[in-house]
């Protein structure tokens, strides 16, 4: 249960209860950042501070067609999820877990725009969470405070429109209606980039929630422990945790 207060659940888009559950999870304790990388579908990238997962990604496709590669975006509207004021809501088994900026866990944490964000989580691949704020110069403590910002835009034209395709204007319904444009923003296609912080003055990877889509990262730059490397897994899987009980089948995983 996460430790500020959460909207009701269940609620008119989320028929769930929300329950105390108990995780493991196992990380890197030196991350090593790969020139390639890892792409998450479903599941896990990290887990927050207060213990509740970034879980970016939803289980509703168009038509239902997971293989058709159109997945719908969890904070666009387009589909109803029940998200709370922290955009989170729970699954089947009554577990908490983010898909956007975790508003109240921030402001617990004091993250604002005069001063670099605070850890706020740790991905699966070991490397550490900031929200939004960091050095205008990643690796000068000195050179100011900005909002780093993400280099995924929309798309521009119409999507394919044919059988299990849905048509239409790229208009940020669907993960695939965003793409990556190296130097776009500040951050590369993992929504990081390797800088100095407060926490690490050394130096290190850092991965940043962002205020424009993707918002919480969807690739992994290093290698992510097995809780994490789901993005082949089926929908419902464990999450660094025992599986639903025994006899029980998990219902679709939003």
């Amino acid at each position: 249960i996460p430790d500020h207060l959460t909207g009701p659940f269940p609620n008119r888009g989320n028929p769930h209860r929300i329950a105390p559950q108990n995780y493991r999870f196992r990380i890197p304790a030196n991350p090593v950042p790969f020139r390639l990388t890892t792409q998450l579908e479903l599941g896990d990238f990290g887990i927050a501070v207060n213990g509740i997962p970034f879980a970016p990604g939803a289980a509703e496709f168009y038509h239902g067609n997971r293989g058709g590669g159109w997945q719908y975006e969890p904070l666009s509207g387009a589909i109803s999820l029940g998200l709370d004021a922290g955009y989170a809501h729970v699954q089947p088994f009554g577990e908490y877990h983010y898909h956007g900026l975790p508003q109240p866990l921030l402001k617990s944490l004091n993250v604002n725009k005069s001063s670099h964000s605070p850890i706020v989580g740790w991905a699966g691949d070991g490397f550490p969470i900031y929200a939004m704020y960091g050095y205008a110069d990643p690796m000068d403590p000195n050179s100011g405070i900005k909002p780093l910002t993400s280099s995924y835009r929309l798309r521009s034209g119409n999507r394919p429109n044919g059988r299990d395709q849905p048509g239409g204007r790229y208009d940020g319904t669907f993960v695939a209606d965003y793409e990556y444009a190296a130097g776009h923003g500040e951050l590369d296609e993992c929504n990081g980039r390797l800088t100095i912080t407060p926490d690490l003055p050394e130096g290190t990877y850092a991965y940043f929630l962002t205020e424009a889509g993707p918002v919480i990262p969807r690739r992994f730059r290093g290698q992510p422990s097995a809780e994490f490397n789901r993005q082949t897994g089926p929908p419902g899987g464990p999450r660094g945790r025992r599986g639903p009980p025994p006899g029980r089948r998990p219902p679709p995983r939003r």
